[in-house]
């Protein structure tokens, strides 16, 4: 059996850093990217795999902040959780870092097998995170205390997706609000981490009030504050920009929007952000994959569902491309802004020194190849690794065996 190579050289590549860079040669190693120059020199073919992309554009892989890793749901009983998100779907996305959210459900689900899928993942070949907490307050943790999750739980970078403005959430008063995000804040200061507070938006007509008004009588910064959901109202949209010129990072979610609907899809959010004065390094882009996509009446009652498919980060890109956007002013909002809020300093650009997560795209804006630290697992569009229980094929037991 022939040892693989330790480095590969991707040669003539179209490098977005997310800036366009032009033609570049790119060599990885040991998971990092280890030179990038105009034209690097051959090296010995046992050492080294060669890779001519062709002029094919080459991006960071995307980071999504926002995956029901263990599933989401259960909002219509037992039989209504979502199943968890597979190693191959957030890959043949080209998302090759994760953060893990538990949402609604956090009492048959919990932070224990949150933190047991994000490590599941770092195994299966993929970057992972988690948020600690759920919907709910007081938050449910890991040792007790979203300081202590912060500080001794490795994947744990910050509280999310804590529910407000909906009619599932805890209905958290101002003061619990700010009490979780000084935790978030001071947890972070203490480990390194992001220390941020996610917040799932809901429809209610509060919106985002009670952030502004942490803003306006707390001495927090705005970087704590990350809602997610921002474009499922058109005027909860409006508040989300409003937050931006603050200084608050906004999350849009690339879900399904109908015909007519009172929102916006995440194409035409990322458009109208990019065209108006908001900072453009502080909007981001999530699946929601894993999530339950429910649509309610008005008692509360659930009454059609959806799931959120990581496969729509993706497809968001695709469709900004088609519609004649540039690549180098909307990628930062897959990579990048997405690294940079949650503090991952590798995350999100293609530079020495940086993790080798790159999406190599076709002419026609689709995910071509994908490189997850370093490694290959996605290749012609196809995935060349799997997660480990996507190896496995139903066999029915023999007689011997019943």
């Amino acid at each position: 059996m022939v040892a693989p190579a330790s480095l590969t050289l991707l040669r003539n590549a179209e490098l977005f850093a997310p800036e366009r860079l032009g033609r570049r040669d790119i060599l990885v190693g040991g998971g990092r990217i280890l030179a990038i120059e105009s034209k690097l020199p051959e090296l010995p073919s046992a050492l080294c795999d060669v890779i001519d992309l062709g002029g094919a554009r080459l991006l960071p892989g995307f980071l999504d902040a926002h995956v029901h890793l263990t599933g989401g749901g259960g909002e219509s009983g037992p039989s209504s959780r979502v199943p968890p998100v597979t190693m191959s779907a957030l890959a043949l996305a080209g998302v090759t870092t994760a953060i893990g959210v538990l949402g609604t459900d956090g009492t048959t689900r919990n932070v224990a097998s949150l933190v047991a899928a994000t490590l599941g993942l770092r195994e299966e070949g993929l970057s992972a995170w988690c948020w600690t907490g759920s919907y709910e307050v007081p938050p449910i943790t890991l040792t007790g205390s979203v300081r202590g999750d912060l500080a001794f739980v490795d994947p744990v970078i910050g509280v999310g997706e804590l529910a407000i403005s909906d009619h599932r959430s805890s209905q958290p008063t101002f003061d619990e609000l700010v009490r979780l995000a000084a935790d978030c804040h001071v947890g972070g200061l203490m480990s390194g981490k992001a220390g941020v507070l996610h917040l799932h938006l809901g429809d209610g007509a509060r919106g985002l009030e009670l952030v502004r008004r942490a803003l306006d009588t707390t001495e927090l910064p705005a970087r704590v504050f990350y809602p997610t959901h921002v474009n499922r109202k058109t005027r909860l949209f409006e508040e989300a920009l409003d937050l931006a010129r603050r200084g608050c990072t906004v999350d849009v979610t690339a879900f399904p929007v109908d015909d007519g609907e009172d929102a916006y899809s995440a194409p035409d959010a990322i458009a109208r952000y990019l065209a108006s004065d908001a900072p453009r390094n502080l909007l981001t882009v999530s699946s929601d994959g894993g999530g339950c996509l429910p649509t309610f009446d008005a008692s509360g009652r659930l009454v059609a569902m959806d799931v959120g498919r990581p496969s729509a980060i993706a497809e968001t890109l695709e469709i900004l491309l088609s519609r004649g956007h540039a690549l180098g002013d909307v990628l930062p909002v897959f990579t990048r802004n997405v690294a940079h809020v949650l503090r991952l300093s590798r995350k999100g650009r293609v530079e020495v020194g940086a993790d080798a997560d790159l999406v190599v795209l076709d002419d026609a804006h689709r995910i071509r190849e994908v490189v997850s630290c370093g490694r290959f697992v996605v290749r012609a569009g196809a995935p060349v690794a799997l997660g480990s229980f996507e190896r496995t094929s139903e066999r029915v037991p023999s007689k011997a065996n019943s």
